[in-house]
């Protein structure tokens, strides 16, 4: 296959996925069907059956490209110059921050992903062991540098991510909204505080 002919159906990839995420947003999974994707662009559904096998694959291609939004932001903080603990703070705010965002936000990407969930997607749970991966990245650095406390770095990247569930999974983050409870930075602080070297409670 040509280099050209590839670039090409990438673009097409990617202007299916563009809208199919817009009408998601504008009148629900549920209710888009790929007819709608293929009149708007112009397209048979036959076309894009070409690409996308059905309906589901692209609901699978949308939330990666949501998703994969999310892992860029938290690769460029993990990536960058500040500590360690000021890295897991920026890090796991930004997460709850973009999902609260992208899907509690909006009830018709909400809706999305309840599905994505209810069916345990591999798309859903490569996401989540993505950014669980990234998580321990920094805590190793941490580690490694003297300001958490020395341990199995998978566990404790693990039991980090899943004291923040309820401010990572989007159905959790609407239904826990209004009810009794830590605030994000109340809880991003307690999980700092307990794999830290106490160094005075400052993070460095």
């Amino acid at each position: 296959m040509s280099l050209v002919l590839e670039n090409t159906e990438a673009d097409t990839r990617a202007r299916i996925l563009k809208t199919a995420e817009r009408l998601f947003r504008e009148i629900g999974y549920q209710k888009t069907t790929v007819a709608d994707i293929a009149k708007i662009l112009r397209m048979s559904p036959a076309n894009v059956y070409r690409f996308f096998d059905s309906k589901k694959s692209i609901h699978e291609g949308v939330a990666r490209l949501l998703m994969g939004e999310v892992e860029a932001a938290v690769h460029a903080i993990a990536e960058g110059p500040a500590s360690p603990p000021d890295k897991l703070y920026m890090l796991l705010a930004t997460i709850h921050r973009m999902n609260s965002e992208r899907y509690v936000g909006d009830e018709k990407l909400h809706e999305m992903v309840r599905i994505a969930m209810d069916e345990d997607w591999a798309v859903c749970n490569a996401h989540i062991e993505h950014l669980t991966v990234v998580v321990a990245g920094v805590i190793a650095e941490g580690m490694e540098r003297g300001d958490f406390k020395r341990g199995d770095v998978e566990t404790v990247a693990m039991c980090v991510c899943s004291g923040m569930a309820r401010f990572f999974h989007p159905q959790m983050i609407a239904e826990c909204a209004n009810k009794p409870g830590p605030t994000l930075e109340q809880m991003i602080d307690f999980l700092i505080a307990a794999i830290s070297v106490d160094k005075g409670g400052q993070r460095s």
